[in-house]
């Protein structure tokens, strides 16, 4: 307010207009962009190069960097990694009981589809899967289904019939972080332990980053997948959304020492424990299961209470959780040598 009230500044269009720093910037932005868009086109456009996967491994590229200026102190972010409060203030979080609102739901399911009339909705199906087979309107198709009350599964599911089901290739970025670090004795001296921690178990401390759920936000999980491979870790990577039994299964065929989920979506108070019982289940319960993210600190407790060895918050230095991760890891290890 003391901004727009006192300096006049809302009184011209352009403030900042014949600034030699600001026209600076705005140049370089446009520079780079123009970059960008050039190699995009020798791609063949933007569709091509969303196929190829560049843009996406771009956006990991940039904020791989970021978070390594970050964790090294370069990039300051107060309150994070500067001016850090010794109390952190806790902030009131509505709560969900998963399971009361996945029953409820199941519930209006069943009941639509017990008063619906399942003819014509089998018939709008039809011409849905018709019209992908052929070159009808599935806009106004879609529209027609929805109205004979089909579910968005159902009408997915009659266009999944001719076009198949998107499968993402899950692809990651290497050397980023790790080449942000170049020099940096404590950030040597970690690659040091996880070598030591290879010549005695064998083999390098490996671990499997998942996004449970309906997560679908996983820079988060590459920054970290990307970061703890630049230090010496095996990392795996899951496909996004997947169940607690398919993270479980990865975690067991991989024969990974600790699984990291990556939790933006909330859902780790229900998906976490489901996981934990999955590896027990299958006789893994020897894996470590560590979670990082957007996690509530009045969720920590129970996330702990239910098998969780160790929570990262936002704002974790990545290294030091790495640390942490290592030597969870290595105790665990020397527990199942001993």
């Amino acid at each position: 307010m003391i901004l727009a009230e006192e300096t006049g500044v809302t009184d011209v269009v352009d403030p900042l207009g014949g600034s030699y720093y600001v026209e600076s910037l705005t140049n370089a932005l446009a520079e780079r962009a123009w970059e960008i868009i050039s190699e995009v086109e020798e791609l063949g456009g933007m569709t091509r190069a969303v196929a190829s996967g560049m843009p996406k491994l771009r956006i990991e590229e940039a904020a791989a960097k970021r978070q390594a200026r970050v964790d090294r102190g370069q990039d300051v972010i107060v309150g994070v990694n500067k001016y850090v409060p010794e109390d952190v203030e806790l902030v009131d979080v509505l709560m969900i009981d998963n399971t009361a609102v996945r029953e409820a739901q199941l519930a209006k399911l069943a009941a639509l589809r017990a008063t619906r009339d399942q003819t014509a909705v089998d018939t709008a199906l039809a011409a849905m899967t018709a019209a992908a087979a052929g070159d009808g309107n599935l806009l106004s198709l879609a529209i027609d289904a929805a109205r004979a009350r089909a579910t968005v599964g159902e009408i997915s599911d009659a266009m999944e019939a001719v076009f198949g089901r998107h499968a993402a290739e899950v692809r990651s970025i290497s050397g980023v972080y790790g080449a942000a670090y170049a020099g940096d004795e404590g950030f040597d001296a970690l690659t040091h332990e996880i070598a030591a921690f290879a010549d005695r178990h064998g083999r390098r401390p490996r671990m499997l980053v998942v996004k449970l759920g309906q997560d679908g936000h996983d820079r988060g999980a590459k920054v970290i997948a990307t970061a703890f491979a630049d230090m010496g870790f095996d990392v795996d990577v899951g496909p996004l959304f997947q169940t607690p039994a398919e993270a479980a299964a990865d975690a067991v065929e991989n024969d990974v020492h600790v699984v990291g989920v990556s939790s933006q979506a909330a859902g780790h108070r229900t998906l976490v424990p489901e996981l934990i019982e999955a590896l027990r289940t299958s006789g893994a319960g020897h894996i470590l299961v560590v979670c990082g993210g957007v996690i509530p600190p009045q969720d920590y407790d129970d996330l702990m209470a239910a098998g969780v060895s160790a929570v990262f918050g936002p704002g974790t230095n990545i290294p030091d959780a790495a640390r942490k991760v290592l030597a969870l890891v290595d105790e665990r290890a020397g527990d199942a040598a001993s």
